[in-house]
């Protein structure tokens, strides 16, 4: 098999790992691939909302935090998860590509 997906465990959800083109895989494999992704694609907003109640808490944290250097470790974590949510985001529309894609050829 020349495609996988694999853990990606920042993000919390087995990401496409193709050997070749997309152009390159048979309508079959596409098909295929394109059903797996589906699947996971569609855990991806309950990730999104996990990681969106932990910032909440790390933000409610932060409301009453005190000690500078821990308000600065909470500043880091909150980045950290948003840029996550963001990479989800991206990885949420990877699929509507991939489809506008496929139908222009």
């Amino acid at each position: 098999m020349t495609w996988t997906f694999v853990q990606d465990e920042r993000l919390g959800i087995p990401l496409p790992e193709l050997e070749k083109e997309w152009e390159e895989y048979t309508e079959e494999e596409r098909a295929e691939i394109l059903l797996r992704w589906e699947e996971i694609r569609g855990t991806i907003p309950d990730h999104v909302k996990r990681l969106e109640r932990i910032i909440i808490r790390k933000q409610n944290q932060l409301d009453v935090e005190d000690n500078f250097k821990i308000s600065c470790e909470l500043n880091s974590e909150i980045a950290e998860l948003a840029g996550t949510i963001n990479e989800l985001h991206l990885w949420f529309r990877v699929n509507q590509d991939i489809t506008a894609s496929a139908a222009h050829h």
